[in-house]
């Protein structure tokens, strides 16, 4: 818990005639504890209402979040990758014009399984590519994935049935999925030379690495990784994708593989040896800071120091602490849009 001595590093602020009892957010799953740890301590720790954090993934978020200005829509969308210029026009469409992006920290990827099941233990980018893919190049011809066991795609891997289960397409984290594993295992294996030499230009190419089978093999969770571990937890050969900080508070039931050798963990997140980490983020309407309550004051209490720094209550739930931390301050203190 914040102690009221935490949070009286930051002006708190009178508790004023409120036009909208609370702050409203919604968006990412992986920041969703985060931020729901800091709405609890700054209800409890400032004079302003708990703000209310809903979940549905970052792309679904950012939707929300691009309808419109005004207390009939959220102030605040969490996000576990950058917004995309397609979703920064849908905003300015709809009067959405000045945005604050906020970097809270770092977090990665892993792959989990259950601790008692098979041993995936070890992983590398090109054998989830090579068991995801919907199509592989065979011969000089897409041809669809004939891979039915992890051992089909690599001896070294359990011989038993592939059955993943991934972060839908709503979710941030499938974006990084896409574009640090299965494209960068493509590329590592030579299937991207090979798909292009069957006729497809790079573009197309990279699209078709990062295509994923839809035979049963894998499986979108929509929800979040509650549902995730669930699934796991039906079938002992599943092997499930986490953020880090929601694998770290189950190892009771998951075990983690590594991932080109690299062991997943603050540390090698930080200094950027583990392949699959991602910046996180939550986006701020700059035209509600003067209509909503503690806004403001909410924006900078989630990366104060105290909250979002190395020795915080963000980091022993797993975040990796921005090295930047200080910029983002300033910038949420000067209003700076993107």
């Amino acid at each position: 818990m914040i102690s009221l001595a935490v949070a009286g590093i930051l002006a708190a602020g009178a508790a004023a005639a409120q036009s909208r009892d609370q702050i409203q957010v919604a968006g990412s799953s992986t920041v969703l504890p985060y931020a729901s740890i800091v709405a609890e301590a700054f209800g409890e720790n400032f004079d302003f209402p708990t703000p209310v954090v809903e979940s549905g993934g970052s792309s679904a978020g950012l939707k929300k979040f691009c309808e419109g200005v005004g207390l009939n829509t959220i102030d605040i969308a969490n996000a576990s990758r950058k917004i995309r210029e397609k979703e920064v026009a849908a905003c300015a469409e709809n009067g959405v014009t000045e945005i604050i992006e906020v970097r809270i920290g770092y977090d990665g990827i892993v792959f989990a399984s259950q601790i008692d099941g098979p041993a995936f233990t070890e992983f590398t980018p090109d054998q989830w590519y090579k068991a995801m893919a919907a199509e592989v190049p065979v011969d000089g011809k897409m041809v669809a994935n004939p891979a039915k066991t992890w051992a089909d795609v690599d001896a070294s891997l359990p011989a038993v049935e592939i059955q993943a289960f991934i972060p839908g397409t709503k979710h941030g984290t499938r974006e990084v999925f896409e574009e640090k594993v299965l494209l960068a295992g493509c590329e590592e294996s030579g299937a991207l030379e090979a798909i292009q030499a069957t006729g497809l230009d790079e573009k197309a190419a990279e699209k078709a690495c990062m295509a994923v089978r839809t035979d049963g093999a894998s499986v979108d969770i929509d929800g979040d990784y509650t549902e995730t571990l669930a699934r796991i937890d039906a079938n002992p050969n599943g092997v499930g994708v986490f953020g880090l900080a929601f694998y770290e508070n189950n190892t009771d039931k998951l075990k983690v593989a590594t991932m080109g050798g690299v062991a997943p963990s603050t540390e090698t997140i930080a200094s950027g040896e583990y392949p699959v980490s991602r910046p996180l983020f939550f986006y701020v309407k700059k035209a509600h800071l003067a209509e909503v309550p503690g806004l403001k004051e909410f924006a900078s209490f989630f990366v104060s120091d105290a909250v979002a720094g190395p020795n915080g209550p963000l980091a022993n739930y797993g975040l990796v602490s921005d090295p930047e931390l200080a910029d983002t301050q300033a910038m949420i203190a000067d209003e700076k849009s993107m």
